[in-house]
This record gives structure tokens, C-alpha cells and sequence, in this order.
């Protein structure tokens, strides 16, 4: 006699699933790797500083080694943080170019030159792996190979060494081939990653389209088991009814299928169907671009993560419905205008239209004005999620919706201050990619 596993005892032997590559992980690990890169072959270029320190003019040692070095801790810090991350790389190489061209005018006396290479030279491969991060692939590429030549030429002067010509072509050759090698573990790394999103992304959709089209079918049996089960009856029982006992009878069956119908009409099955945060982001900027008045629009942090489709429709008429009103009350086109979607811890996006407008007073809007108590916060509020009316007579509007709701947040009607607006307004402003 064969015995089976309990499901319980299978359920807890499955381990737990680890989260899928991204781009965005991978770009985290690639930019702390070149800072703490950068780190330990600054710490190994400081034996050939200190010996080379009072060659230099002693205003212009100070602030190279103190802009390189700190330059370097900026952008561990940031990598670390995950804040300016590419701002902070681009920091590093325009530091170094800066410092290794005006290095030979700013010797204490060019006659006595220094021997050997230069301890600029030891931070080369750093400056261009931080350019690999910097910099798109295009300028990446240029930067690893025009930096390491300024150099080569720069070490062929009497200032930079005296040495033959040779010799700098070869340090430049040299600095060339391992910032190239840094680049392509870099490019190759980030495309691998951009198609594992790419195809993780393709197979949420084929999911979500298969679960769709399963809820389609269930519900349509639903509604044929409703129809046999009390509609087709009420009618043969209508048909058949004589006695005022049978017609009463009837009438009853025919209430109790308009109620069901009624029932089947308002709830929403729940099909377990998704929609990824960046589909939903990219719809509302569609519906951004489309207004007659401009929005700016910033989008950030949105991965692979998922939401439900009917809270996504939601999230989605409630932002229209929001750009709307500003279009049609906020005043002139002159009148700034944004809208950010962002992507938050623990599987959150919040979406933020604002404006800089004329505003209005949340209490004293018509009972009858169904465009901000129903269409925006009692819909958000009906998805799960909430939103934040932040509004006051001549200080602009922000509304905010959060979800899911986490019971936190500004109640609703709260005047805003005026600089938070405007400073809201700025920050909307698309950053760099």
C-alpha cells in the first residue's frame, strides 16, 4: 500500500523563490563595484602621490587630490545609497580630465619634472570604468579612448616625464585595453540584464492574457448558469401561469432573477488578471502627452512589479480624470503642470498630478461635482488605494494617489504650501537616463 504526502508537509519543503535578475540590480552592483574599484586603486596611487606631491604648485595639489579623491567618496556614497548614481560617476571622470590636463602648467618648476609615471596615470582605468557608468555606450567609448592618449602625449613632454614617444603609446594602449575590458563586462552585463526584463516581462503578459481570456470563459458560464437557472425558468413559469397563486409565484421569480442580474452586473470577477507597473505608468503618459495643456512628466523606479488590471484602471481614470480638471481649471497654458509616477518599496506606486494654479477650496466644491469626490477619491478609494487632495484658492493643486493604502498620508483637503508646490513642480522635470 502506497502512501502520499500530505500537501501541508510538500507545501513548507518548497523553498522560498528568489527574486528575478534586473536591470535595475544589475546597474546597483556594477556602479558599487567601479566605487569600491575606484577606492582601493586611489589608496594604491597614494605612495607615488606623496612622492610627487611638492612637485606640483601647492594650491594646485590641494585641490587635485582633494577634488579626485573626493570625487571617489562621492560616488561610493551615492552608489551606496542608490541616489545620483550616474551624476556621481559622471563627477569622477570630468574631475580627472580636469586634473590630467592642467597637471604640466601647474608644476612648482618645470625644470626638475617628475620620474616615471605620473600618479594620475594609476587612476586611469578608474576614470573609465566610472565613464562606463557615466556615460551611454557611445560616450563611454570615446572617453576610454581620448583620456588614456591626452595622457600618452601629455607623458612624452618634458613636464609629464621626458619619456620617448613609445613609452607614452604604450601606457595609453595599455590604460586602453583594461578600461575597454571594465566597458564591455559593463555593456555586456547591462544587455543581458535588459533581456531578462524584456522576456520576464513578455511572459507576464502571455499570463496575464491566458488568465484574462480563463476569466472570460468563467464568467460567461456564470452568466449562462444565471440565465438558465432564473431567468428561463420566471419565463416558463410566466407562460404557464394561471391561478393568481401561480402569478404571484411569477412575480417573485422574476424579482429574484432581476436582483441576481443586478448582483452579476456590479461585481467584478476576480480573475487574478495583472498589469505591470511600467504598462500602467506608460498609459498615463500617453494620456499626459494627449491633453491640450503640457504635463512634465517623470516616471522612476518601476521594474517588473505587477498590480491588479481592474485597480490599474482605477489608478488610470482617477489620473485622467485629475489632469482634467487641471486642464479645465487651473487656468492658462501658461500655468505649470506635471505628472510623476514612481515606484516604491514593498510592491507601492504612487502617481502625482499637480499644478501651480488658480486651486479651489475641496469644501466648498458642489455636492452635484462628481469629478473629484467620486471620480478620483472615492474610485481610488474602492481599488484599495487612496488619494490625496492637497489644494487651496490660489496655491495650486496636487492630488496624489497611493496604492495600495497604507493609512498614511495628508487628509484630504489640506492646503498645501506654496514653495512645496513649486518645488514639486521642479523635481517633476525628466531626469537623465
Amino acid at each position: 500500500m502506497t502512501t502520499t504526502k500530505p500537501v501541508e508537509a510538500v507545501a513548507e519543503t518548497r523553498r522560498p523563490q528568489r527574486s528575478p535578475l534586473s536591470r535595475r540590480q544589475v546597474d546597483t552592483v556594477v556602479s558599487r563595484s567601479v566605487a569600491w574599484f575606484g577606492i582601493v586603486f586611489g589608496l594604491q596611487a597614494l605612495p607615488a602621490l606623496f612622492d610627487q606631491y611638492s612637485l606640483g604648485q601647492p594650491v594646485w595639489s590641494a585641490i587635485a587630490v582633494s577634488t579626485v579623491y573626493g570625487s571617489l567618496l562621492i560616488a561610493l556614497l551615492c552608489s551606496t545609497l542608490k541616489r545620483w548614481v550616474v551624476a556621481s560617476h559622471r563627477l569622477v571622470s570630468f574631475v580627472y580630465v580636469a586634473a590630467l590636463v592642467t597637471w604640466p602648467f601647474f608644476l612648482d618648476d618645470p625644470a626638475v619634472a617628475h620620474q616615471g609615471d605620473h600618479w594620475l596615470y594609476q587612476l586611469t582605468t578608474v576614470a573609465t570604468a566610472t565613464a562606463a557608468i557615466g556615460f551611454r555606450r557611445r560616450g563611454a567609448l570615446i572617453y576610454l579612448i581620448v583620456v588614456p592618449l591626452i595622457y600618452g602625449v601629455i607623458r612624452a613632454t618634458p613636464q609629464g616625464g621626458g619619456g620617448p614617444w613609445e613609452l607614452g603609446l604604450f601606457n595609453a594602449i595599455y590604460a586602453i585595453i583594461l578600461g575597454g575590458a571594465v566597458l564591455v563586462i559593463v555593456v555586456m552585463t547591462r544587455v543581458a540584464a535588459s533581456s531578462v526584463d524584456q522576456a520576464q516581462g513578455a511572459a507576464l503578459d502571455r499570463y496575464a492574457r491566458a488568465v484574462r481570456q480563463h476569466a472570460t470563459e468563467v464568467e460567461r458560464v456564470h452568466v449562462d448558469a444565471i440565465v438558465h437557472d432564473s431567468v428561463l425558468t420566471t419565463l416558463l413559469s410566466a407562460a404557464r401561469a394561471e391561478t393568481p397563486e401561480q402569478k404571484t409565484l411569477a412575480s417573485q421569480m422574476a424579482a429574484n432573477a432581476m436582483r441576481h442580474l443586478r448582483e452579476a452586473a456590479l461585481v467584478a470577477p476576480d480573475d487574478g488578471t495583472t498589469v505591470r507597473f511600467r504598462e500602467l505608468a506608460d498609459r498615463i503618459a500617453a494620456a499626459a502627452r494627449q491633453m491640450p495643456m503640457e504635463f512634465s512628466i517623470r516616471i522612476r523606479l518601476l521594474d517588473v512589479r505587477v498590480i491588479p488590471a481592474a485597480q490599474a484602471d482605477a489608478l488610470y481614470s482617477a489620473a485622467v480624470q485629475a489632469m482634467v480638471n487641471s486642464v479645465q481649471h487651473a487656468g492658462s497654458q501658461e500655468v505649470r503642470r506635471w505628472l510623476s509616477v514612481l515606484g516604491r518599496e514593498g510592491g507601492a506606486v504612487q502617481i502625482e498630478v499637480g499644478d501651480a494654479g488658480v486651486g479651489f477650496e475641496l469644501s466648498a466644491v458642489p455636492d452635484a461635482r462628481l469629478g473629484v469626490r467620486r471620480s478620483i477619491i472615492e474610485r481610488t478609494a474602492n481599488a484599495g488605494g487612496r488619494a490625496d487632495v492637497r489644494s487651496s484658492a490660489g496655491r495650486g493643486t496636487v492630488v496624489v494617489l497611493s496604492w495600495p493604502d497604507v493609512g498614511a498620508g495628508t487628509e484630504f483637503g489640506e492646503p498645501p504650501i506654496a514653495d512645496e508646490v513649486a518645488a514639486a513642480a521642479d523635481a517633476s522635470r525628466p531626469e537623465p537616463s
